[in-house]
């Protein structure tokens, strides 16, 4: 079941770019929540992106190969798994952000692109080049400077690289359309959703109809959430994952400008040091990405 006009042109590289651009922004939008209980305002992005979905498969005419996902066994079993992985990082990121730790999310998709190399290697056969040791090399000894001075958010940054590594990894191993393997995943968590929405309904504190502005951004939930994993997926099936964690790096730099320079985070030299040592992996993993391309060009 894949989908027709992915495979008409292969290049995922502009949808990556457009996903991550929109993910280094988002702080900002979800800053505006922080009054709303995290588990509040994934629910609401869980519910309000159903009906985008509906209407952008029935335009494409997927409704067909949404329908046929929930007679698939084995695409319905992963795609379960990956709606699970992806709540859980909705969950931490949105909590991560409202409690003004963006640099340790932003530190959390510095590391997921060498996560993506470790998976690729494990699960999908993708060689590990020496430079690309090197870098994950490097950037293990940042986390483990953090560990005496950021542990108490270490585990966010950890969690954060570990569950969308995952996500991605089962996204692009299962033959689903982007937009009908997206609804699929929205659809599996819609009835927990709909149980935290009534929840919050009784007790309060999740914002909805409180005011006009908050209940306009729960709203506006849908498409934040619904056109970047769109974009994602769709990057995700055709290109390599080691290539697609490359442009990653668009997303936490923005993140750590908005968390330092916007929201006045500290940072301390412990961070500092772990920050210096991920961008020179970063700069490792490119110098290796661009020896690559050019090898393969001659």
């Amino acid at each position: 079941m894949t989908d027709k006009s992915e495979t008409a042109q292969p290049s995922g590289l502009p949808y990556a770019m457009s996903a991550y651009l929109i993910w280094g922004f988002v702080p900002v939008y979800f800053k505006l929540l922080s009054h709303v209980s995290p588990v509040a305002v994934v629910a609401q992005r869980v519910l309000w992106s159903i009906p985008l979905l509906l209407v952008i498969m029935a335009f494409r005419k997927q409704l067909g190969e949404y329908a046929a996902i929930f007679r698939h066994k084995a695409h319905l079993r992963n795609l379960l798994a990956s709606a699970t992985l992806v709540a859980i990082n909705w969950l931490i990121y949105i909590w991560a952000v409202s409690t003004d730790h963006i640099l340790a999310a932003s530190l959390g998709y510095y590391l997921n692109p060498l996560v993506n190399v470790l998976l690729g290697r494990l699960f999908l056969g993708e060689r590990l080049r020496p430079l690309q040791m090197v870098a994950v090399a490097v950037a293990a000894i940042g986390v483990a400077i953090l560990i005496g001075d950021a542990l108490d958010t270490l585990w966010v940054s950890i969690s954060l690289a570990l569950s969308f590594g995952l996500y991605g990894l089962i996204r692009k191993i299962t033959p689903v359309g982007s937009v009908p393997g997206l609804a699929t995943e929205t659809t599996l968590l819609a009835p927990l959703a709909l149980g935290a929405v009534l929840y919050f309904a009784q007790v309060g504190g999740g914002g909805f109809g409180d005011d006009v502005t908050t209940s306009g951004l729960l709203i506006l939930a849908g498409a934040v959430t619904a056109i970047p994993l769109l974009m994602f997926a769709t990057a995700a099936r055709r290109m390599s994952y080691t290539s697609l964690g490359f442009v990653q790096y668009t997303a936490p730099s923005i993140a750590f400008l908005l968390g330092v320079f916007v929201y006045g985070e500290p940072l301390s030299t412990t961070k500092l040091a772990c920050f210096i040592l991920i961008w020179a992996s970063i700069a490792i993993f490119c110098a290796d990405a661009i020896k690559s391309y050019r090898a393969s060009k001659a």
